[in-house]
This record gives C-alpha cells, sequence and structure tokens, in this order.
C-alpha cells in the first residue's frame, strides 16, 4: 500500500489517514505532498498519485483500489484486516463511537475555521466566538459521555485506541496549540492521545518540516 499525505503541521486529515493505516498493522509506503507550493495547482492535475480525488489528500493506493477521504480509508482498512481492530466490540460503544465518528467528520466547521491544525504554533488569549464555543462544549460533551460509559479499559474514549480516537486526535492538536481550557478528564485524555507512540512520531516530524503555509499562520490563529 502506499499513502499520499499533505503536510504533518496542516494536514489534520492526512494524520487521521495515517493513523488508520499504523491502526491496521499493514506495512504502507508514505508519499508527502507539500500542499499549496507554488506548482500546487499544475501538480494536482499531472501527478497519477493525486488523480482520483481531484488533488485533495489523504489518498490509500492498494493495488488497484484506491480510496480518498480518512473516513473511506478507516472504514477500507477495516473491512480488510477486521473491524474490531478500530471499533468497540460492544455494541452499544460500538454505536456510539460511529456516531461520534460522523460527527467529527460532518461538523464542527467553526472550530477547523478559528482553529486550523497548527501543531508547531502555540498561541495565546484567542478570542473564541460562540460558535467555537459550542463546539468546544459539544466535544467536550461526547468526550465525557464516552470516558464514563465505555471508557474503563484505558485512557482513551472508549478504553482501547480505536477509530474514534483516530478522528479526534487532531482535535486534541488544535486545543493544544491554541490553549483550549478543558476539565481533567480531558487533560488526561489529551495527554494519551499525544503521547502515543504513533502520534509523537507524527508531531516530530511535523516540527521538523521547512514548509510553511501562511493561511494556517494567519489572523485567525493569533
Amino acid at each position: 500500500m502506499k499513502l499520499v499525505i499533505g503536510n504533518k503541521n496542516y494536514s489534520s486529515w492526512s494524520l487521521r489517514a495515517w493513523l488508520a493505516c499504523k491502526q491496521s498493522g499493514l506495512s504502507f509506503d508514505e508519499i508527502m505532498v507539500p500542499l499549496y507550493g507554488e506548482d500546487w495547482d499544475e501538480r494536482k492535475k499531472e501527478d497519477d498519485d493525486l488523480a482520483p480525488s481531484s488533488g485533495k489528500v489523504p489518498i490509500l493506493w492498494d493495488g488497484e483500489a484506491v480510496v480518498w477521504d480518512s473516513l473511506a480509508i478507516i472504514e477500507y482498512l477495516a473491512d480488510k484486516v477486521g473491524r474490531d481492530r478500530f471499533w468497540p466490540k460492544d455494541d452499544a460503544a460500538r454505536g456510539m463511537a460511529r456516531s461520534m465518528v460522523a460527527e467529527m467528520h460532518s461538523e464542527y466547521f467553526a472550530l477547523r475555521r478559528q482553529m486550523p491544525m497548527n501543531i508547531r504554533k502555540r498561541v495565546e488569549g484567542v478570542a473564541v466566538t460562540p460558535e467555537v464555543r459550542a463546539d468546544i462544549v459539544r466535544i467536550l460533551t461526547l468526550w465525557a459521555e464516552a470516558r464514563a460509559r465505555f471508557g474503563k479499559g484505558g485512557p482513551f474514549l472508549f478504553g482501547t485506541f480505536s477509530a474514534a480516537d483516530i478522528i479526534y486526535a487532531p482535535v486534541v492538536s488544535r486545543f493544544i496549540t491554541y490553549g483550549v481550557p478543558v476539565p481533567g478528564f480531558a487533560v488526561a485524555y489529551m495527554q494519551a492521545v499525544w503521547e502515543h507512540d504513533w502520534v509523537e512520531t507524527w508531531v516530530a516530524a511535523a516540527e521538523d518540516e521547512e514548509w510553511t503555509i501562511e493561511q494556517f499562520e494567519g489572523p485567525q490563529a493569533a
């Protein structure tokens, strides 16, 4: 398999797909494509690795199979290696995990706009809009419920590391970058995610990157 990803410092969806590949236990080659560079528009047209998704990342190639979109990649890999590797076995837990993943995949636009992922950056005194605050409260509420109901088997949302933690890992990064105040249970959860071996590997690589994307460094992140 090969996984095409964007800049590790900024690309939240690439992080999710990369963690999914690691979770699968399958070997894969990583192809990093710097986003929004001077030749980005041309590369999107000419790069065969990017063609199926019209220049969007991440993209997973597995022989003749090509899968884009992080959630689709999670589901493809779960079908390939066994769904229990990605989802809780308990029906109630699995139902909640899938709902939380779907909600993160399709919601929280205010949070994404005002707090773009930027692993290297630390920002103090962010003026949080009511819309962003509502997103934060909703996420923390879901985290609290998952931990209280299904998190007794370990430090992650449903005990052991799962698709839910993969999907919410970039949110952990955003909360750290922008100094979002969170209750104690969330501090412990975020620490567990941030200290996960795979996340630490990704963060170290992001910190070593030389690229800067100005649209993710501007006033909305200041």
